[in-house]
């Protein structure tokens, strides 16, 4: 038995038992043998690395397929900033554009089809979501079950409608059963997401079997990377919260062995919305579960930085920041298809202070989603509201377009000069501002940040210097070609947070083998000062002699200060080496 099959075995051991193991896994390995080597050379990840989040038809053009316009759109204007292309799920679905999926092997013939994806591979990497929690209602399989089809008869979980599911995790206010008419009566099935988003049983190793066939299918047709969907949830056993369960983990432990064995440059991402502590728990030992893991704590803890004009919660927790190896790092990100998320910042913000976040959002014509707790209270769980608007003052007029795509170059800049690969969702590159008419039309508030815009519409505006997405997409360019230029900015680099003024994010980078350094420093208030650095504990030495990154200005910083003053919502980015004694 090889190294692999041995490890194999053992995770499905602990799935399934000894007897049931052995089968299940000479099930696997001809599944795997079917299918080759796929690809090679583990890829590492380097500052140039940078994923764009986006729908598949996200930009438009009459008569052609959106996949198609998405892709020639891109090679046009990004395509030397971007590295990695996201296409959110392109399969044919149901609801919940498009996490309710259908069929996993098919594209929607109103994107496209497979050329259209594997063309955007030919100039950027992929990124595809295995949505692999659940299946829409509308699927075959699911149908199958409905028919008692005796293939899937025991694919979905099934409980008694009275079963005490009190302790489950909740992240929706709805009910977690959905009752449906089958051929043999009428059944409650597990529901987390709500009633066409049907959970999968992996209590029958047939849907283990079925979804590893899909995720190696994905990597045949380009996929370099793969975001496990809401995998938190995907083991259920009655009297647990039924999220982070130790089944779910030896899962995504056996999937990463699985693509190590078949396809080792292929990368796995968690999509885990939960307390920090829990959320880096995907990344196992290091070595053996995700690469990179959403740092959901991030959206928040900027927002309210900015909210606040206070940074101490935040470099409080960026100080704290550790990945556990030199192969695996943080997917940092501030926008998404989604809101902003608030359970990474449970135990780093107090509930008064989400709350007050919560608040000001609404203020802004924003809404809130909540989560049903354990004990039947609700708390807030997502800000619907686009990020650009989110960090506006309902109190303080329009600053017109230059001072407000200053202000969101600022929170975009911290989350570029994290440690990690940073994800960009399409509407922050390009500086849109939420869509509440389609929230309103849709009646799901995460459509804010949805809106699909026509290339012409796009372009036209892009060329306007005068407006905010020229101002944003502009500046935003500038920041992810500094970051690509600098090795100080790669996910292995060093990463300290230097106390500062409160209103100060200051973040150094240095390089391992140069021992060349970023200091990056963000303005999270209206106000300008000058700012104090304490670069105790950090390989830096004073007096540092720094070159603007943007400017190529010479700063020295002496006696604890930087020597120049940082505008409101202002960003500096130095180079420099470390002085030494």
């Amino acid at each position: 038995m090889s190294e692999t099959s041995s490890s194999l075995l053992e995770h499905l051991a602990f799935l399934y038992g000894e007897e049931r193991a052995q089968p299940i896994l000479e099930d696997l390995d001809a599944l795997v043998v079917s299918r080759g080597e796929l690809a090679s050379s583990p890829h590492r990840f380097t500052e140039k690395d940078v994923a764009l989040i986006t729908y598949g038809d996200m930009v438009r053009r009459a008569g052609e397929r959106p996949l198609a316009t998405l892709g020639d759109f891109m090679t046009q204007h990004v395509a030397d900033i971007i590295s990695t292309v996201h296409i959110l799920p392109f399969f044919p679905f149901s609801s919940d554009d498009g996490f309710a999926v259908i069929d996993y092997r098919g594209v929607d013939p109103n994107l496209g089809d497979w050329d259209d994806v594997r063309r955007i591979g030919r100039t950027f990497r992929l990124m595809f979501d295995g949505v692999i929690n659940h299946i829409s209602a509308e699927s075959d399989w699911f149908q199958g079950f409905l028919r008692d089809d005796s293939r899937y008869r025991e694919y979905f979980t099934v409980v008694g409608p009275d079963a005490d599911t009190e302790s489950v995790f909740r992240p929706r206010a709805q009910p977690l059963l959905t009752e449906v008419p089958t051929v043999t009566g009428p059944r409650h099935v597990w529901t987390t997401f709500g009633p066409d988003q049907v959970d999968l049983n992996y209590e029958n190793p047939d849907v283990l079997l079925a979804v590893i066939d899909t995720l190696l299918f994905y990597v045949a047709q380009g996929a370099s990377i793969i975001r496990l969907d809401a995998i938190a949830f995907i083991w259920k056993e009655l009297g647990t919260p039924c999220v982070h369960l130790p089944e779910t983990h030896q899962i995504i432990q056996l999937l990463r062995k699985v693509l190590d064995a078949v396809a080792p440059n292929v990368s796995i991402v968690t999509e885990t919305n939960v307390p920090h502590a829990e959320n880096i728990s995907y990344f196992g030992d290091g070595t053996n579960e995700s690469h990179m893991v959403y740092n959901f704590a991030l959206p928040p803890l900027t927002l309210h930085a900015f909210q606040t004009g206070d940074a101490r919660a935040l470099s409080r927790w960026a100080s704290k920041l550790e990945a556990p190896t030199g192969t695996t790092t943080f997917f940092n990100f501030l926008a998404s298809h989604d809101g902003v998320g608030v359970g990474g910042a449970r135990g780093l913000l107090t509930e008064t202070e989400i709350l007050q976040m919560a608040q000001r959002v609404e203020d802004l014509g924003g809404s809130v989603s909540y989560k049903t707790n354990v004990d039947d209270t609700s708390s807030v769980y997502e800000l619907n509201i686009n990020f650009l608007d989110a960090l506006e003052d309902p109190a303080v007029p329009d600053m017109g377009a230059a001072s407000v795509a200053r202000r969101f170059l600022t929170s975009q800049a911290i989350m570029l000069a994290l440690r990690g690969v940073p994800g960009v969702y399409f509407h922050s590159l390009f500086g849109s501002r939420g869509w509440s008419e389609g929230a309103n039309q849709s009646g799901m508030p995460r459509t804010v940040n949805r809106e699909k815009i026509t290339r012409d519409t796009i372009e036209e505006e892009l060329s306007d210097k005068g407006s905010l997405r020229h101002h944003v997409f502009k500046g935003f360019r500038q920041l992810l070609k500094l970051r690509a230029s600098h090795p100080a900015f790669s996910p292995e680099a060093d990463q300290y947070v230097i106390p500062s003024h409160d209103s100060v994010f200051a973040l150094l980078r240095v390089t391992r083998k140069s021992d060349d350094f970023v200091l990056c420093l963000h303005n999270v208030s209206s106000r300008s000062f000058d700012v104090p650095l304490d670069v105790r504990g950090t390989p830096l030495v004073e007096p540092l002699e720094l070159t603007n990154l943007v400017t190529g200005e010479q700063v020295r910083a002496t006696g604890g200060m930087l020597g120049q003053a940082i505008e409101p919502y202002g960003t500096l980015w130095f180079v420099g080496r470390p002085s030494m004694d």
